[in-house]
């Protein structure tokens, strides 16, 4: 289907649900950005779940947002639980905008939801020729290491910079050895996932996607990433008066109240302590790039780069939606 038809019929599918038009657009573009870069696990696929949240009246469609000033650079924003999208919109454009003015901007969130890519609000910053680092929680999908127990989420981290290029370095990461949304995806198609990345529910490795999500996702690096996803639910949890602790909800399976999700986004300039940041970015990036590369390595690539040529490759074309969303698209718009 192409953007231009898909993108008016999810903006009136989110305003059936009791969004605004604003807000409407606003999730509508962050849902065709994550198609576009390839990552469907955070696309379509999690449409038909933002409205069954909101008729379960564990989303606020229509929010009260609070934004709290802190200083001339730190901003605390009471989401309302809000549809993710929307408090995460308005949590980098005001990080953006204290940076612009005193050189740094530091956002906390609270009473949120799920708000899809970390790397699609960085890109909005690095835009604004600004570095960013951007973190968010998520429902328990990972063992604390050690334990027996799912507890921290899936946590993503997230950082970007100009690059004195067009193409932006964007790094946005799981501390899972892959993201939730791909084992749902390939759940509801009846794939099966690679091997190494879940356990089931008794400990055993398994390569069902169904059963991984009864399991424990495994973090990368073992005890590292299990350390990182710690770190995250601390500065996106704790820091901001979100859930933590395994608290946050999951969003396909427990409508027993709002998620409160929490994300940090901070974001600075880039000549903070250099005048020629550009150059030296430049030169740091070619240094690297130029290294000898192992056989059947054309390029060293930097975070980010893949994903803008999807980007800029899935543009030209239609977006393929399996039957499985064309049944979500039928039911939603009636």
């Amino acid at each position: 289907m192409k953007i231009k038809k898909l993108k008016p019929l999810l903006i009136n599918i989110f305003k059936k649900h009791g969004l605004n038009i604003k807000h409407a657009e606003i999730s509508s573009n962050a849902l065709l950005n994550a198609e576009l870069v390839g990552a469907y696990g955070h696309g379509l696929s999690r449409l038909k779940m933002y409205c069954d949240r909101i008729n379960k009246k564990v989303i606020n469609p229509k929010p009260k947002i609070k934004i709290k000033k802190i200083s001339q650079s730190i901003s605390h924003i009471d989401a309302n639980n809000s549809i993710g999208f929307v408090a995460a919109d308005i949590a980098i454009k005001k990080a953006i905008q204290n940076a612009k003015k005193t050189g740094i901007g530091l956002v906390a969130v609270k009473n949120s939801g799920h708000y899809g890519l970390s790397g699609y609000y960085a890109e909005q910053a690095v835009k604004k020729n600004l570095i960013t680092m951007i973190f968010t929680n998520a429902p328990p999908a990972v063992a604390p290491h050690g334990a027996l127990k799912s507890l921290f989420g899936t946590n993503p981290i997230c950082f970007g910079t100009p690059t004195g290029s067009k193409i932006p370095f964007i790094l946005d990461t799981s501390i899972s050895m892959i993201n939730r949304g791909k084992i749902r995806v390939a759940a509801r198609n009846n794939q099966k996932i690679p091997e190494g990345v879940a356990l089931d529910k008794f400990g055993k490795p398994t390569t069902d996607a169904k059963k991984a999500l009864e399991g424990v996702q495994l973090p990368i690096a073992g005890f590292r990433g299990s350390g990182l996803a710690w770190m995250v639910d601390i500065l996106s949890g704790v820091l901001t008066g979100g859930n933590h602790s395994g608290k946050v909800k999951d969003p396909f399976d427990d409508f027993s109240g709002p998620q409160n999700i929490g994300h940090l986004f901070i974001t600075f300039k880039t000549n903070l302590f250099v005048n020629n940041f550009n150059n030296r970015i430049i030169n740091n990036i070619k240094t690297i790039k130029n290294l000898p590369k192992i056989k059947g390595i054309k390029e060293i690539m930097y975070p980010g780069q893949n994903k803008y040529k999807r980007f800029k490759m899935n543009s030209k074309k239609e977006i393929k939606i399996s039957q499985i969303i064309r049944k979500d698209l039928r039911i939603l718009q009636n």
